[in-house]
């Protein structure tokens, strides 16, 4: 039996977490939990090259950090940071809700 792997070091604070209602019908727990820890790890998910590196430089200048990952059933939804690090916004797109 393996262990689990360890979650990433973070790279920078949350803030308060926004779920809305409608992203909390479409995820469960696990997937949450997961993309807020591979988000704050510097784990940007589905996201093209040039977003990829907006968000390295996001991090050095304290800019918004945005990433895109996928729930098991393949449904889009979105994390993002603001650039203060107040607050983490997990939204999925209207058309993925169920």
């Amino acid at each position: 039996m393996s262990l689990p792997e360890p979650p990433p070091v973070p790279k920078f604070k949350l803030g308060d977490c926004f779920i809305p209602s409608n992203t909390l019908d479409v995820l469960t727990y696990e997937e949450i939990v997961q993309a807020l820890r591979r988000h704050q790890g510097g784990d940007w998910g589905d996201v093209d090259e040039y977003d990829r590196l907006s968000n390295e430089e996001a991090l050095k200048y304290d800019l918004r950090l945005h990433s895109v990952y996928h729930t098991t059933w393949g449904a889009k939804f979105y994390v993002t940071t603001e650039q203060d690090r107040s607050m983490t916004t997990i939204l999925v797109p209207e058309n993925e809700a169920i």
